[in-house]
């Protein structure tokens, strides 16, 4: 390919306004607010262009006025039980896997303590009715002209997996918003009795390298990928990590091991689009796993499990893995480990020093010292 075609794609790819129409992370938060009650019904899903939209904009600036007149607060509206309807939506939906760090790190906000446990188990009841990319060939707007977020949440309250009677920013409850709501293209949000698969997008993996947990956005794993067992690659950052994928080091079976790009380890936890879509680009994303202790962009697919906790800086065990060890991964049984005995895993960081921290001054230098795990939603202490 030449510059010049280059240029072309990158220029042309992506015409219009509004976010990029996959289920990446904006689009994953902003359907969730609808869920949360804190969005209008359509906030998620309306196209940018749409005459509906302005619309809207319209007709929340009114429902400000209103909740603000009848003492509504968001206080009211994001309860624990809203959380749990947004945390089921999610699965349905097959949202980007940075939504198992905003919603505990908003409900931390209200007082609300959601664990990776809780996620778990909402992901083992609820189905997957979406496949959008890039989990599968639809979009956002597809999602829009199916009925949207309303129409999801319709289908899943037909199997009692949603709390109804809570206020929303309408002033009226769950119920009432989606009395009204229906499925109108099948073929994007399956029924709940014919699922994508009778579970959540979203898994929480657990084992000796992850015993706080880490996260994959399932729905997005090729089948052959959902067990897996490899040799670790070992990186110290992803810049490494990438240079090695293009460098054509990486093999198929391999896990590339990415560690020390956690809350604290970052600091701030970068966004990993570079290395997942470098492995996808490079043909490798039905082959080769990654794991890290970072976090995904919404835009990754693949066996990409992030948000290993506790993370390498703070001296989690994705810190003693080393080239060559064998990482197994069992997605549906949701496991994670390092094939390496107890004992020699403690010897390894019995050596281990924490590397000196890549910031040591001002925001990001306080931010490091007081951000808790990924598995709290790397809220500050």
């Amino acid at each position: 390919m030449t510059e010049e075609e280059l240029r072309e794609y990158e220029d042309h790819a992506c015409p219009g306004c509004g976010s990029c129409s996959g289920m990446f992370t904006a689009n994953s938060m902003n359907c969730l607010t609808e869920v949360l009650g804190m969005g209008l019904p359509g906030n998620g899903t309306i196209p940018a262009v749409y005459a509906e939209r302005i619309r809207l904009a319209k007709q929340a600036g009114m429902k400000v006025m209103e909740l603000v007149e009848k003492g509504i607060r968001p206080s009211d509206v994001m309860t624990e039980k809203a959380f749990e309807n947004a945390l089921a939506v999610d699965m349905a939906l097959g949202c980007s896997t940075n939504s198992v760090l905003h919603l505990p790190a908003i409900a931390n906000e209200l007082g609300i303590k959601i664990n990776l446990d809780i996620i778990n188990e909402i992901s083992a009841k609820v189905p997957n009715l979406c496949r959008l990319a890039p989990a599968g060939p639809h979009h956002v707007q597809d999602l829009y002209m199916a009925g949207g977020v309303q129409a999801i949440m319709k289908e899943l309250s037909k199997k009692g997996l949603l709390h109804l009677d809570l206020i929303t920013v309408t002033g009226k409850t769950v119920r009432e918003n989606i009395k009204d709501a229906e499925v109108t293209d099948p073929t994007v949000i399956r029924s709940v009795d014919d699922p994508y698969s009778p579970t959540g997008g979203i898994a929480v993996l657990r084992g000796n390298i992850a015993k706080d947990g880490a996260v994959v956005k399932r729905s997005a794993v090729a089948e052959e990928m959902l067990v897996h067992r490899g040799p670790a690659r070992v990186f110290d950052s992803e810049d490494d990590a990438i240079k090695a994928i293009y460098g054509g080091q990486i093999k198929p079976g391999d896990v590339v091991v990415i560690r020390y790009e956690g809350p604290k380890g970052g600091p701030g936890m970068r966004e990993m689009l570079g290395p997942t879509s470098a492995i996808a680009g490079m043909g490798l994303d039905t082959t080769v796993a990654l794991i890290t202790d970072g976090r995904f962009s919404g835009a990754s697919r693949g066996a990409s499990i992030g948000h290993v906790s506790p993370e390498a800086m703070e001296g989690g065990l994705i810190a003693a893995v080393r080239d060559g060890d064998i990482i197994s991964i069992d997605i549906p049984a949701g496991k994670l480990n390092v094939e390496v005995p107890d004992e020699e895993l403690e010897r390894r960081m019995a050596e281990w020093q924490p590397p000196k921290p890549r910031i040591t001054t001002g925001y990001l230098g306080r931010y490091a010292r007081l951000v808790t795990s990924a598995s709290t939603g790397a809220v500050l202490k």
